[in-house]
């Protein structure tokens, strides 16, 4: 048996969202196996740290961090203009940054709603284009989109944010075929509930009280999402192209109802 074909070492990674949680654990993770990442987030000082505790690990890759509003087109682009200069070109982009409040619907205000799609939906539409663009000019390479079981289904009070990760769902569809022939894989994933730092102080529930041994529990790991992320950045996955991995647990199922 052979590991090779899940290994990203050399290659360059972009991972939004980067500066805590689950982009943070997938930037360190591919690091550690020996890929290149710009990580990135919309505040220097939140990403700095990120970026020097990979230099200070044992971790064979290198790390850039970069500040970036992945709503602002010109942001992006300078991004991507950066791990091109920095790195020589890219080969993997996670989708990751994102945002949402809990809100009835009826209380949701036009800005808020503008807000939450902008980040989710519109910040994974400019790094796509952009990254996507060098992509398809040097051969090709793999985007994972971070969407969420909101998106799935129905999502009380995160009406805005069930939207947006439905959209990102659906984009991760249609664009993996339209770039499939240029060699560029897109999938998505698709999280339940992951101990957080955000979760964490929303639920209480720390990572480190939970068994990722125990198969029946409603709350993942960020380590877990990586593990998932590295897969679909890898050469293992190349037989999947425009699919959605749905992370979270034991599954909803239709109970036998009490009679």
């Amino acid at each position: 048996m052979t590991v090779e074909q899940f290994s990203v070492a050399g290659k360059t990674a972009i991972v939004t969202g980067a500066s805590s949680g689950i982009g943070r654990t997938i930037a360190e993770r591919f690091a550690d196996d020996g890929a290149n990442v710009v990580v990135c987030s919309r505040e220097q000082g939140n990403v700095d740290p990120v970026a020097e505790g990979i230099a200070a690990s044992d971790a064979s890759g290198r790390a850039l961090a970069v500040e970036c509003d992945v709503t602002d087109r010109d942001a992006v682009e300078a991004l991507v203009d950066a791990t091109v200069d920095e790195f020589g070109g890219i080969d993997v982009l996670v989708n990751n940054a994102g945002a949402s409040f809990m809100a009835p619907f009826e209380d949701i205000s036009e800005n808020g709603w503008e807000t939450i799609v902008d980040i989710n939906l519109h910040g994974t539409f400019h790094c796509t284009q952009v990254a996507g663009e060098r992509m398809r000019e040097n051969g090709g390479g793999a985007i994972i989109n971070l969407a969420s079981v909101a998106g799935q289904g129905g999502a009380p009070q995160m009406s805005h944010y069930g939207a947006a990760k439905a959209a990102v769902i659906n984009l991760t569809s249609t664009l993996s075929f339209e770039w499939a022939d240029e060699n560029v894989r897109v999938n998505c994933i698709a999280p339940g509930f992951v101990a957080t730092p955000g979760v964490e102080s929303q639920m209480g529930v720390s990572a480190d009280n939970i068994d990722r041994g125990d198969v029946k529990r409603r709350i993942g790991t960020s380590e877990e999402i990586a593990d998932i992320a590295q897969f679909l950045a890898s050469p293992a996955s190349s037989y999947l192209v425009g699919e959605t991995i749905t992370a979270q647990g034991v599954p909803r199922i239709l109970e036998t109802p009490d009679v």
